[in-house]
């Protein structure tokens, strides 16, 4: 009886676990796992809990896990790793390495916590895996140094996946493109030079349910699928601009894979066959053209912001239809959870808005007034809060 007890709460205990690690976008798709929030936040907008300010520049979302809020900034050309407890109070502080402090200079990459270990990649290209309990650092690597990358024009931008004892990272090397790391000591499990494009900004997805299960990630100019086993490319698909910048992570449903650019690509639906080995493309859209913004798939649509095309839209997810374009507010970010989308514009504009195919329909919305530089940082919501992170300052507001 206790094993049959056992057993059945497991998933349960995994679940709650999987919902309370709070990474890049949540789980990278942008949706949470949140119910009971508020419908609509009155004229002045949501209750303002708590503001830290002292993070200086950055542009890097909050990572959530055990009670433990991990943010980092760029000061004096170096990158810092801020721990914060759940009412703003500051922790601990540690150094992590060089941070990019060129052209956009700020942090960059969101904190990767999994299995006791902290993941933090600068703009740099410099991976750092700590210890959580004492920020300990554990082990690192260059990029550079040791995988031949290189370094884009506003520096690497990418939050590493972890996939069971694997990290996939992406130095965008020659031969070392795309690689799988020891998650506990960094070696190298396997590498994989894909097209020998330069890394693209992208975070990387895993697809577990193909014949194949497989790493998808675009480059400079290809979006490819990568077998997770042993990393030989699968297949690979022409995805360019004259910049070479991908920055917004793919997002996989049912063996249809959508992935967005600006600066003329657009949007394109994949869909895999041949048990993952194979892509082929579906629909493309030109006007769809996020550049940081990024998107998500909420039931049979998706919903997001462009760049050139300054509006935002919702599309048809199978057709590539699109059943809105508006421009009542800046484009920006956009993440949803209870069913209401969360759109934070890079003027500063927050706006809490119906999830509906038919019309872009804001019920409430507040300015961003405190913080330093860009609006760029995704916000992220956790038990009943809305973190807005604006340079400088890391702001918690009751949304529950």
């Amino acid at each position: 009886m206790k094993k049959l007890i056992t057993l059945f709460l497991l998933p349960l205990a995994m679940a709650a676990w999987a919902q309370d690690n709070i990474q890049w976008r949540g789980d990278r798709t942008g949706i949470y796992k949140e119910t009971g929030l508020l419908k609509s936040w009155g004229d002045r907008g949501p209750e303002l809990l708590w503001q830290y300010d002292g993070l200086d520049e950055g542009f890097s979302s909050v990572a959530i896990a055990s009670e433990k809020i991990y943010v980092t900034g760029l000061t004096d050309g170096k990158g810092y790793l801020y721990v914060l407890d759940m009412k703003g109070k500051l922790l601990d502080k540690k150094q992590y390495g060089n941070e990019w402090n060129i052209s956009h200079s700020g942090s960059r990459g969101t904190v990767i916590v999994n299995d006791g270990r902290l993941y933090v990649v600068s703009g740099k290209g410099e991976l750092v895996c700590f210890d959580e309990k004492n920020l300990r650092v554990l082990w690192q690597k260059d990029f550079v140094k040791d995988f031949d990358g290189t370094i884009p024009k506003y520096g690497v931008n990418e939050s590493p996946l972890i996939v069971g004892d694997k990290l996939i990272a992406t130095p965008g090397g020659k031969k070392h493109n795309v690689v799988a790391l020891d998650k506990k000591t960094g070696d190298i499990i396997w590498s994989c030079p894909a097209e020998g494009d330069v890394s693209s900004y992208c975070c990387p997805i895993y697809v577990s349910d193909q014949q194949m299960p497989q790493i998808i990630t675009i480059t400079g100019h290809h979006i490819v699928g990568i077998d997770i086993t042993n990393g030989k490319m699968l297949w690979s698909i022409g995805f360019t601009n004259r910049f070479f910048e991908h920055p917004n992570t793919p997002v996989y449903n049912n063996s249809m894979v959508f992935c967005t650019s600006s600066y003329g690509v657009g949007s394109v639906m994949l869909q895999l066959t041949d048990g993952g080995c194979k892509a082929e493309q579906v629909w493309a859209a030109k006007e769809l053209d996020p550049r940081t913004g990024h998107f998500l798939k909420f039931g049979d649509y998706i919903y997001g912001s462009g760049d050139n095309n300054s509006f935002w839209y919702c599309v048809d997810w199978k057709t590539g239809r699109i059943m809105y374009k508006d421009k009542s507010m800046a484009v920006g970010a956009i993440i949803a959870a209870d069913g209401m989308l969360y759109c934070y514009s890079d003027k500063g504009e927050m706006a809490l808005v119906k999830l509906d195919p038919a019309k872009f329909d804001i019920v409430s919305r507040f300015s961003v007034k405190a913080g330093t530089g860009p609006h760029w940082a995704h916000p992220v919501i956790y038990q009943g809060v809305l973190y807005v992170r604006h340079g400088d300052s890391l702001m918690a507001y009751k949304v529950k």
